[in-house]
C-alpha cells in the first residue's frame, strides 16, 4: 500500500460525505482523489482506470460549476428528481457505452491495461454506469446514489480482483454514505416526495 494510495482512500470518503452533505467543497476534494487515484493508476499501468479519472475531472469542474449555477436564474442547483425522459437517454448511453468500451478494452488490452477478456463483461458495465451516476450527480438527480450504490457493489470484487484491497474497502464506505445520501437528499425534496 502506497502513500498515493492512502491519499486517495482519505480523499475519497471526504468528497462522497461532502457530497451526501451537498457541501459544494465536494468538487475541490473530488478533483484532488481523482489526482491521487490517476498517479496510482499510471503508476499500476491500469490505463482504462486512469482515462476514468481524467473524465471525472472534466465532469468534477463540470459539476462544480453547475452546482453553484445551475439552477434557476444562474442560482445554486437544488436536489430534483431524475425525469423520466432522462432514463431512455441513459439506458440508451449505457447500452452504447457498454459496447463501445468493451470494444476498446478487448481491442487495447496491452496499451490499456485492460482486463483478461474474462472480464470485461465485469469492467465496461461498471466504467459506462460510473460516468452516467457521475452526470446524475452533476445535475444533483436523487437517482445518481442508487446507480453509485449499484456500481460500488460491483466495484468490491472487481479492485480485489485487481488486487487494491484498500479501494475495495472503500467501496463499501461509499455505499454506507450513498444510502446517507439518498435518504438526505430524498428528505430535502420536501412537499415533491
Amino acid at each position: 500500500m502506497s502513500w498515493i494510495e492512502l491519499l486517495g482512500f482519505a480523499t475519497g470518503v471526504a468528497c462522497v460525505w461532502l457530497t451526501a452533505i451537498q457541501n459544494i467543497w465536494c468538487w475541490p476534494v473530488g478533483l484532488l482523489n481523482n489526482g491521487f487515484f490517476l498517479a496510482l493508476f499510471l503508476q499500476d499501468r491500469l490505463y482504462a482506470d486512469a482515462l476514468l479519472q481524467v473524465i471525472y475531472i472534466a465532469l468534477g469542474l463540470f459539476g462544480w460549476w453547475f452546482w453553484l449555477h445551475g439552477g434557476r436564474g444562474r442560482a445554486a442547483l437544488p436536489v430534483s428528481r431524475t425525469p423520466r425522459a432522462a432514463w431512455p437517454a441513459l439506458a440508451g448511453l449505457f447500452a452504447a457505452g457498454t459496447a463501445a468500451l468493451a470494444l476498446l478494452l478487448s481491442r487495447g488490452a496491452d496499451w490499456l491495461g485492460a482486463p483478461p477478456p474474462d472480464r470485461l463483461w465485469w469492467d465496461a458495465p461498471t466504467t459506462v454506469l460510473c460516468l452516467l451516476a457521475q452526470y446524475m450527480l452533476t445535475r444533483k438527480w436523487l437517482a445518481n446514489w442508487v446507480v453509485w450504490i449499484g456500481t460500488n457493489i460491483s466495484y468490491i470484487g472487481l479492485y480485489a480482483v485487481k488486487g487494491r484491497l484498500l479501494i475495495a474497502a472503500l467501496q463499501v464506505i461509499f455505499i454506507a454514505i450513498s444510502v446517507k445520501g439518498f435518504r438526505d437528499w430524498r428528505a430535502g425534496l420536501g412537499s415533491d416526495r
